[in-house]
């Protein structure tokens, strides 16, 4: 009887869906590459079907499957599938100057929004009430807007500090209609009113598309007599559990580049170092800081929408290995933003195509071999034109990503990884590890399980030390809650950020926790 002792790894992106398959050890043990289709879901079976292909012990070895998507992502850029989610601030008086979901794009605030009102109640900064609660305003908006709610968000200020005020409030929804999804920002978003009232209503607006694509996951690996634990990457380039995942959507929002750099971590070795992901769209330059993803301080904008749920700090351009080359009136040639996207391997010129693309001009300047060289050779010097243009849009991605002026080493990963220079300015070594096309897939099969704590919290009284604590609890407690292994999950961040013109002595901390699946 085979040991179960794999673990498969699935990232879905633009133009690709990778898949691999892990080892005890975290060695590749198969890896596949399928065009992502149009329902993304049908391109999962296949790149699953792909990877196990000849491994007839399948079933019995792989124990646990970890998915990267980018359905969340699609869902908002392009206004689909969103629930219909009542929206309750808790903050009144206080916070009525901005109502809710004001700084929104009218066209998504009509799909999303079932109705917004703002309650009386809310916290100060060490934990005081702002207002009494008004649960009775709370239970007559709701019955007004009974007949098209499909999902409600809480958003209470300095719901960090205490959450009675949202926990209130949401029984006081059950009330009303009933075991409805309900998302609530002391469980979504950080410190930051209005970016974490986005966050969380665009969390319960993501509860139907995180459940559609857990149920099609679970039935592509079921077809293949596969019973994994399923765990999500979230943004960070940690797992969260089905169940987690399926109440926090939203942290599934740039889980693609995450799983990226923390895949090129481990192929590679390196710990410090600029990871430069090229797909068949676009480049992602992102930092790897003791080999994780280094976090974006600065608000994250998607779909037009302003929020600040943790995301890596990333350079992204428009350019890929499907990016399309121009010629227009006899001047140079040129790059635009569109792409080929899955239709590469068709469309390129190198595959029998009419479409001139980057990987075609990589192929003509002899950066990759891939389908028939000679068909480049008529465009060659235009194509070199192209790629030359590509170098410098690289190299100025990776001098936006770097922190200060000296040469820094870059690991090159994804699909179209060929793309980026060995001489790229600005960069002392280009370091190309084994299976770098498949470094997301494998960031997902190999992330720990993480956990976060970002609160406000008041030293009155000299309590840094047990406040710090408290935030490490927390962050240890949300990383066992998304499946990580209680007794060995570490804290591997804390930062710590001194706010001024206040009152009293305060800080912002930011506590990072990560461990091992609970159930290895």
């Amino acid at each position: 009887m085979p040991l179960p002792d794999l673990r498969l790894g699935i990232d879905v992106g633009g133009t690709n869906t990778d898949a691999v398959v892990l080892g005890a050890d975290d060695r590749v043990v198969a890896k596949a590459k399928v065009a992502t289709s149009g329902d993304v879901t049908s391109g999962i079976r296949r790149a699953i079907a792909a990877v196990i292909e000849g491994m007839d012990d399948a079933p019995a070895r792989i124990t646990h499957a970890m998915l990267g998507t980018t359905h969340a992502t699609n869902a908002i850029l392009e206004r689909r599938d969103l629930r219909r989610v009542v929206v309750i601030r808790v903050g009144a008086p206080a916070t009525l100057a901005v109502p809710p979901l004001a700084g929104w794009p009218a066209e998504l605030s009509e799909v999303v929004s079932a109705g917004v009102a703002v309650v009386g109640g809310g916290f100060q900064f060490d934990g005081r009430e702002l207002e009494t609660l008004d649960l009775d305003a709370v239970e007559r908006f709701v019955q007004s807007v009974a007949d098209v709610a499909e999902a409600a968000a809480i958003v209470c200020v300095f719901s960090s500090v205490s959450t009675d005020h949202e926990l209130r409030v949401a029984g006081a929804i059950r009330g009303v209609l009933g075991e409805v999804p309900i998302s609530m920002s002391h469980e979504v978003g950080t410190v930051g009113l209005l970016e974490r009232e986005n966050a969380t209503v665009l969390n319960a607006a993501l509860e139907g598309i995180a459940r559609r694509v857990a149920d099609a996951l679970t039935a592509a690996l079921a077809e293949h007599g596969l019973t994994p634990v399923v765990y999500f990457a979230q943004n960070d380039g940690t797992l969260m559990g089905l169940d987690y995942a399926l109440e926090h959507p939203v942290l599934t929002i740039g889980s693609g580049p995450a799983n990226s750099i923390r895949g090129a971590a481990h192929l590679s070795g390196a710990s410090e170092a600029l990871v430069v992901d090229v797909g068949g769209t676009s480049t992602d330059v992102g930092a790897l800081v003791k080999g994780f993803p280094r976090d974006s301080t600065a608000p994250t904008e998607i779909g037009g929408i302003t929020s600040n749920f943790r995301m890596p700090d990333l350079i992204s351009i428009r350019l890929g290995g499907g990016t399309v080359v121009t010629r227009s009136n006899g001047f140079p040639a040129g790059l635009v933003e569109e792409s080929v996207g899955p239709g590469l391997s068709e469309r390129a010129l190198v595959f029998g195509g009419s479409t001139p693309t980057l990987t075609d001009a990589a192929v003509a300047g002899g950066r990759a071999l891939l389908g028939d060289p000679r068909r480049v050779r008529t465009a060659s010097s235009d194509l070199a034109r192209a790629l030359a243009l590509a170098d410098a849009r690289l190299a100025d991605a990776v001098e936006r990503a770097k922190t200060g002026r000296a040469d820094v080493t870059v690991v090159a990963v994804g699909g179209a990884g060929f793309l980026v220079p060995d001489g790229l300015r600005g960069v002392c070594e280009v370091v190309r590890p084994e299976h770098a096309e498949v470094a997301n897939a494998v960031g997902a099969a190999l992330a720990n399980v993480g956990g976060r704590s970002d609160r406000v919290v008041s030293l009155r009284g000299g309590e840094r030390e047990a406040a710090i604590e408290r935030a490490c609890h927390a962050a240890r407690m949300d990383a066992v809650r998304a499946g990580a292994d209680p007794g060995r999950t570490e804290i591997v961040e804390i930062e710590e950020f001194p706010l001024t013109y206040l009152a009293e002595p305060a800080v912002r901390l930011r506590v990072r926790a990560a461990g091992p699946l609970g159930d290895l």
